[in-house]
């Protein structure tokens, strides 16, 4: 099938564009000699993550347990939870997940890890944890060394719960001394330093250097190897996905409206929405829900209701989580569709 013949708005990638990307992040961390652990939760794929795990990742980062279920019905067994598990009803999920693969989730209070080692405990199974430091980013973690020493030796005394290690957000150079004085304190005090796990794409360098085991990484997937911060940035070389769209208006001469809105491309601040391949002059400078405003007063090209226009969206990973399918292409011609497993699993 041309990609042409595909019914519109539709997600597609570029599967040229993603296979090197992939291959890419995996040969960059060969080369810093630091194990890959990739974070699926950019593109919620099944068989992209299984491209990756083909490609040298020792494993797979989900954000929620709604993901991390998704990709083992699709038979991966190797999955790090970077969050917080809070609540019997997913405690409940998360032990019932870990009799079917290796589940490994971080923590950053008693709290959390009494929950999971009660629940674990009467279901019988053990659920390796690991212990996130806010170095910096504000968000979750554990605030200071001797934090994360004494949350540790409450968590080694815990039944159903196995205490591996640490995990920090994002790597950076300058918390070096946080990450080693804490590995010292573990390590005199006899607790497991199994796993120190640094993230964020673009990192991968600063996880080797500060000591991790392992870096995740994941938004390059579809980005290439750096983040894209404006519409500039949007390279049909590094970035994968394209949102077909069609013409479905020619209002004025300068004003064109294509059948993609906010539910097709999320309602992301930044104006242009994102980079039409074939026009790039051509402009997405505002979106209803259904709609995309495109501004071709730049163009010398007359648009007719019908045309089809490639539009490589601004967030990719948002965007992602509003599809269904993937369509993945090859040159002009459909090879594969994939369902995008773990979209909107938000618990």
């Amino acid at each position: 099938m041309h990609i042409h013949d595909l019914d519109t708005p539709t997600l597609i990638a570029d599967l040229d564009v993603l296979e090197k990307n992939i291959q890419d992040m995996a040969s960059l961390c060969q080369n810093l000699d630091i194990p890959l652990r990739v974070h699926t939760k950019t593109h919620k794929v099944p068989e992209i993550s299984k491209l990756q795990l083909a490609a040298g990742s020792q494993g797979i980062t989900c954000q929620k347990l709604g993901e991390a279920e998704s990709m083992v019905d699709a038979g991966i067994d190797n999955i790090l939870i970077p969050y917080n598990i809070v609540g019997t009803p997913k405690v409940k999920r998360l032990t019932a997940l870990s009799k079917r693969a290796t589940i490994i989730v971080a923590v950053d209070s008693e709290t959390t890890a009494n929950g999971i080692s009660l629940q674990a405990t009467q279901d019988g199974c053990v659920i390796p944890l690991i212990i996130e430091l806010d170095t910096g980013s504000g968000r979750c973690g554990v605030q200071s060394p001797i934090h994360a020493l004494q949350l540790a030796q409450k968590i080694d005394k815990l039944s159903g719960v196995d205490l591996q290690g640490i995990m920090t957000y994002p790597s950076n150079v300058r918390v070096k001394q946080y990450i080693s004085e804490t590995v010292d304190l573990f390590k005199i005090d006899g607790l497991s330093v199994n796993i120190i796990s640094g993230g964020g794409t673009g990192s991968e360098a600063a996880s080797k250097e500060i000591g991790c085991t392992e870096t995740r990484s994941g938004s390059y997937v579809y980005e290439g190897l750096s983040r894209i911060g404006n519409s500039d940035m949007l390279s049909p070389e590094e970035c994968v996905l394209r949102v077909l769209t069609t013409v479905v208006s020619t209002p004025t001469p300068e004003r064109i409206i294509i059948d993609g809105g906010q539910k097709t491309f999320a309602s992301y601040p930044p104006s242009p929405y994102g980079h039409i391949i074939e026009f790039p002059d051509a402009k997405i400078y505002g979106m209803s829900v259904e709609h995309g405003h495109v501004d071709v007063s730049n163009c010398t090209n007359k648009f007719q209701v019908g045309d089809k226009l490639s539009v490589i969206p601004l967030h990719q990973g948002m965007t992602s989580n509003l599809h269904d399918e993937l369509v993945g292409i090859r040159g002009d011609k459909v090879e594969t569709v994939w369902q995008i497993a773990g979209r909107g699993k938000v618990k």
